[in-house]
């Protein structure tokens, strides 16, 4: 498959220079924009935004007409035309009206005959006043959405965490290939100049399979280095697709860039404890997931609680027969049509049972609530101190770094002046080798902790 690396780094706004680095800012835009995941939360929010669309098709006003007629034995019975529009209103009130047009040699006598046109309301008195299906579909579908985009920030906050944490390893593994290959070259060298000094009795031909055996040993280092570097550029590319959805792999000529020291990476992270915790409750994305799922049990348990009360539905119709006709003034004066409709379960046995559920159901989500509260704490309280003793340890190590390098340059210093051995040598910089490993699993550690601590508070997106 064909890579598309350099167009992806181009729309990332990425910067070039002899060497092409993919820096981490640039990296990340290019996985938010085009990785499947990043593209299924999207998926997600278009769906719930249909979800509100459909709840409110319950709102739409709804034309009707019906048509019926009866004619037996050469006699029309009745022909009957009524074209109706219904309004649907957000507090349950539903405004009608239509037109009647019967006609008809058999009718019943309380029925009109000829056109009747009318305006009316239908209003719920006690159950469905204050809440219906109607209106708590549309109100849970609104906080659906809002869940929705909390639900995004936490697949993108996973997201962005493990693909820092593939390129801070893919870092780690080019400074230490990077490292071998320094150590290598001052091998061969080493070997090449003792190779002389035997050639002109300064030096005892054994010095020359001691030179050559850690030249061996630090090609094996670097072999190994290489497959590592080479492993971790396939972790990251699984992090790299294209705009047509086909994954891509990172060109070997591109490296990462050198951002150990560049603590600007870090300028828009908040790293004061204190202040996290403060943002935790306001901004996790899984605490306000929970919380809009809250507000929605909240909206089922005021519907549930309408089964509790009666039915009690008024319907009333203004009536006009032509153009005659007026209005008294009084609703039930002259020219109306008006029912009531009562429906009063005599136990409530269902309606009780469903609201009491609606009522679990919310204190067992405001359990679960406390309980990932304190779970999202300790994890924070545990990266923020894994943190500072991090900082602490490589201020350490690299103070041990810049020993064992000096130790090394001052024995190959003696080496050349007679005063030491290869193999004080080789230990010295096996021990430096070491060190400076040690130095980059620390760095990336750090990095990778600062990452899962802006993760863990739901700030990293």
């Amino acid at each position: 498959m064909k890579s598309n690396i350099l167009w992806f780094l181009l729309v990332a706004h990425m910067s070039w220079a002899q060497t092409k680095t993919l820096h981490p800012e640039a990296y990340l835009k290019i996985v938010e924009k085009y990785h499947p995941v990043a593209r299924q939360a999207q998926i997600g929010i278009r769906k719930s935004n249909a979800q509100i669309l459909e709840a409110r098709g319950a709102f739409d006003p709804i034309l009707r007409h019906y048509i019926s007629s009866k004619t037996l034995d050469g006699t029309s019975y009745y022909q009957y035309n009524a074209p109706e529009l219904s309004i649907p209103t957000w507090y349950g009130i539903e405004v009608n009206t239509g037109v009647e047009n019967l006609q008809g040699d058999r009718l019943d006598p309380s029925q009109t005959t000829g056109q009747t046109s009318y305006i009316g309301v239908q209003i719920p008195l006690a159950k469905n006043l204050l809440m219906d299906k109607r209106r708590a579909a549309l109100q849970q579908a609104k906080l659906m959405n809002q869940m929705a985009f909390a639900e995004q920030r936490v697949v993108l906050n996973q997201l962005f965490l493990d693909a820092m944490e593939a390129y801070w390893h893919w870092l780690k593994c080019f400074q230490a290939l990077k490292i071998t290959g320094q150590n290598l070259d001052a091998a061969k060298r080493r070997v090449e100049f003792v190779k002389r000094s035997v050639e002109l009795g300064d030096r005892p031909a054994m010095d020359t399979l001691e030179a050559s055996t850690q030249f061996m040993y630090l090609d094996n280092q670097n072999l190994t280095k290489m497959v590592d570097f080479e492993n971790a550029t396939l972790q990251l590319s699984a992090f790299l697709w294209q705009e047509n959805n086909a994954p891509s792999s990172l060109s070997r000529e591109i490296i990462p860039a050198e951002v150990w020291t560049d603590m600007s990476l870090f300028s828009n992270f908040d790293l004061s404890l204190p202040s996290i915790l403060e943002k935790v409750d306001s901004f996790h994305p899984e605490l306000q997931a929970y919380q809009f799922k809250i507000e929605s049990l909240n909206v089922e348990k005021k519907l549930k609680f309408q089964s509790l009360l009666p039915k009690i539905d008024l319907q009333y119709n203004h009536l006009m027969k032509d153009k005659s006709t007026t209005n008294s003034g009084a609703l039930f004066a002259n020219n109306y049509r008006y029912g009531i409709k009562l429906d009063l379960p005599l136990r409530l046995s269902s309606g009780r049972g469903e609201y009491q559920s609606a009522k679990l159901k919310m204190e067992e989500a405001s359990i679960q609530l406390s309980q990932k509260k304190q779970q999202i704490q300790i994890k924070i309280n545990s990266y923020f101190n894994q943190f500072q003793n991090l900082k602490k340890q490589i201020q350490t190590q690299e103070k041990a770094v810049s020993s064992y390098m000096a130790l090394t340059k001052a024995e190959e210093s003696k080496f050349s002046q007679g005063e030491s051995s290869l193999f004080l040598i080789n230990s010295r910089e096996i021990k430096a080798l070491e060190a400076a490993e040690k130095l980059l699993d620390l760095k990336a550690y750090l990095f990778k902790t600062v990452y899962a601590l802006q993760a863990s508070a739901g700030l990293l997106i």
